[in-house]
C-alpha cells in the first residue's frame, strides 16, 4: 500500500511568539517548528499500517519555506517514512490553506497513492480545511474527524470511526481517499538517535508550487498577543466549606462573574 501522509510545520507549544512589525504575521525569528500534533498521529497511523501490511511504503510531503519544511521532513524520516518531499513555497508571499491544498494536490498527483492522511487541523492556525480541500482537487472521497482507522483485507476497504458532537460514525471507505485523522491507533512515537542520523542525510525531493498557484482567497488581517496574566489570588481558609463560600463571594461580588 501506497501511503501518502501531509506534515506541517507549526511552532513549538512553549515557544513565546511574537507579533511582527506591521501586525499581519508572526515574527518567525528563532521559533523553533515541530511536526502539528494531529499530522504526528497520521504520521504514526501510517507507520501501523506500513507495519501491519507488507510491503507498503510511507511517503511524507510538506508544503513551507525553508529551513522549517525541511527539518519536519527529516524528523519524518528518522520516525519510519520511506520517501519524503518539499513542496516549495513561494518567497516573500503568504499563502491560505486553499493554496497550500492545491500545491499539495499537484505533487500527490504525481505519485502513486492508495491513502492520503492528513491531521485533521493544524495547531497554529486550526483551519481544518486540508483535508477535504485534498479530497475535492484530488477528486477522491474524504473523510475527517476519523479515529481507529483499520484496514480490512477481507473486502479491500479501510474502516473508520468519525467522532461527530451526537457520537460516532463507523464508515467503510473504498482506495484511494482522503483521511483527515483525528487519533491514530498509539500515541505518536520517539525516533532513535542512529535514525535521526540517518534522516541528515537522507534525500528529500524538491516539487515547485509553480508559478499558476492562484492568489490566496483569504490572509490575516492582524495578530494580538493575550493581555498579561494577573498574579494568583491566595483564599485563605480553614475548611474545604470555607474555600467554596469564599471564592464563590469573589466570583459575584467582584469579578462578576455569577449574577
Amino acid at each position: 500500500m501506497e501511503i501518502v501522509v501531509c506534515i506541517k510545520p507549526v511552532p513549538e507549544a512553549e515557544t513565546r511568539l511574537r507579533v511582527a512589525p506591521g501586525g499581519a504575521t508572526l515574527d518567525a525569528e528563532g521559533v523553533k517548528f515541530v511536526l502539528a500534533g494531529y499530522d504526528e498521529s497520521a504520521l504514526e497511523q501510517a507507520l501501523l499500517l506500513k507495519e501491519a501490511l507488507a510491503g507498503s511504503k510511507v511517503h511524507a510531503i510538506s508544503f513551507g519555506p525553508a529551513p522549517r519544511t525541511e527539518e519536519v521532513l527529516r524528523a519524518a524520516v528518522a520516525l519510519g517514512a520511506d520517501l519524503a518531499t518539499w513542496v516549495e513555497s513561494p518567497s516573500g508571499s503568504a499563502v491560505d490553506p486553499i493554496q497550500v491544498a492545491r500545491a499539495l494536490a499537484g505533487a500527490i498527483a504525481a505519485i502513486p497513492h492508495d491513502l492520503v492522511l492528513c491531521g485533521k487541523q493544524a495547531g497554529d492556525d486550526e483551519a481544518g480545511l486540508v483535508p477535504s480541500a485534498l479530497g475535492e482537487l484530488l477528486a477522491l472521497p474524504d473523510f475527517g474527524s476519523v479515529v481507529d482507522l483499520r484496514w480490512d483485507p477481507v473486502t479491500a476497504r479501510f474502516k473508520f470511526l468519525r467522532s461527530t458532537d451526537a457520537g460516532g460514525e463507523r464508515w467503510e471507505a473504498a482506495t484511494p481517499c482522503v483521511i483527515g485523522l483525528q487519533q491514530a491507533w498509539n500515541d505518536p512515537r520517539t525516533a532513535k538517535l542512529p535514525n535521526i542520523l540517518k534522516s541528515r542525510k537522507a534525500a528529500i525531493a524538491k516539487h515547485p508550487a509553480g508559478p499558476d498557484l492562484p492568489g490566496a482567497r483569504s490572509e490575516p488581517q492582524g495578530f494580538e498577543l493575550p493581555a498579561p496574566r494577573t498574579g494568583a489570588r491566595l483564599i485563605e481558609y480553614k475548611s474545604p466549606q470555607e474555600a467554596a463560600q469564599t471564592l464563590v463571594r469573589i466570583l459575584r461580588e467582584e469579578a462578576k462573574v455569577f449574577p
